[in-house]
């Protein structure tokens, strides 16, 4: 997990077989919501079995997302879901993570401007689109083969995980413009 900006001291949280978990730097014992709140704080830590000492940060982290969405605060569309679902066990799921994480970072940066913003819809709009633009130039990046074919308008010769990898790009471009029109209409509203 990567350096936050609340502290530069790692929090070590132990996880015990009954699934307590104990937050060694106050010596007291927390509960998921407590690492939620370190999160938006920007505090690191880092999650390890008690008895083993394995990470099991990554866990912990998908867990608290999956409490979130039963309780109805779902932040991810079904469709965001079903997508990322699609990318295990492809050629897609090595640069995913960097590239959702290069997102989330200019996400994050974004929103900063917006609440700065007197129309954040015009700068909801701007950054999806350099969003768009940095994951177009990452896959030609990672797939040369799929530039050049797509400049030479020949993408049905693809093999078919470019063509997959081809398909997927179009997917999230038309995920983009839902979350767009998504974000419009709520703006719209207010």
């Amino acid at each position: 997990m990567a350096k936050g900006n609340g502290s530069d001291d790692l929090i070590i949280i132990k996880k015990y077989a009954n699934r307590r978990l104990y937050d060694t730097s106050t010596s007291s014992y927390v509960t998921l919501d407590h690492l939620s709140e370190l999160v938006r704080e920007g505090r690191d830590f880092e999650v390890r079995d008690a008895k083993s000492g394995e990470d099991l940060t990554r866990q912990v982290l998908t867990q608290i997302i999956f409490e979130n969405e039963t309780k109805g605060e779902g932040a991810l569309p079904l469709n965001f879901l079903r997508q990322l679902i699609g990318f295990y066990g492809g050629g897609a799921q090595t640069f995913l993570p960097s590239y959702l994480e290069m997102s989330m970072n200019s996400f994050s940066e974004a929103q900063k401007e917006w609440r700065k913003a007197a129309n954040p819809m015009n700068m909801f709009e701007q950054q999806a689109k350099r969003n768009m633009s940095m994951f177009e130039e990452a896959m030609k990046l990672f797939m040369p083969t799929l530039k050049n074919a797509q400049s030479r308008n020949e993408t049905s010769s693809l093999n078919p995980m470019m063509e997959y990898q081809a398909e997927a790009l179009a997917n999230m471009q038309a995920q983009m413009a839902a979350i767009q029109k998504q974000l419009s209409d709520l703006y719209s509203k207010d």
